[in-house]
């Protein structure tokens, strides 16, 4: 019998739904469930946010941050931890800000069907782009 090794970078990876933790100011976990994109050659996780929200507000006041994926059973799941960066939010819908998140939905979702569109929702919406540097991953296959 063949037993293959589980990596958890690679459920990273392939998921695109996890649970961040930021830290609230009384120091309890504040959980939201996002979107991430891991880039496994960077060492980095990127989740789209509001500005304003309690994950935003959590991680300008203390940058760490912990991602929780599961596989799609329930019988797989991957912790990453690390310290954030937030980017944004933009004001100019082709400024740097806003590029960044543009950058982030071709990573995670591939091609918008109308840029336009997206750049100028990103501007109205207050929307920033969380970089988390990955420092340490782990996990486990169950059953």
């Amino acid at each position: 019998m063949t037993t293959t090794q589980f990596d958890p970078r690679t459920l990273l990876a392939e998921s695109r739904l996890g649970v961040l933790a930021t830290i609230k100011a009384d120091g309890r976990p504040q959980l939201s469930p996002v979107t991430p994109h891991y880039d496994a050659e960077a060492g980095v996780i990127m989740v789209s946010m509001t500005e304003g929200r309690a994950k935003t507000i959590n991680l300008r006041r203390d940058p760490r941050a912990t991602l929780e994926v599961t596989s799609a059973d329930g019988w797989s799941w991957a912790t990453a931890e690390g310290v954030a960066t937030l980017t944004g939010p933009g004001t100019d819908p082709d400024g740097p800000d806003v590029e960044a998140l543009v950058d982030y939905y071709r990573r995670a979702a591939g091609e918008h069907p109308d840029w336009a569109e997206y750049r100028s929702v990103m501007v109205a919406d207050r929307r920033v782009l969380m970089t988390m540097t990955v420092d340490h991953v782990y996990g486990a296959r169950l059953g």
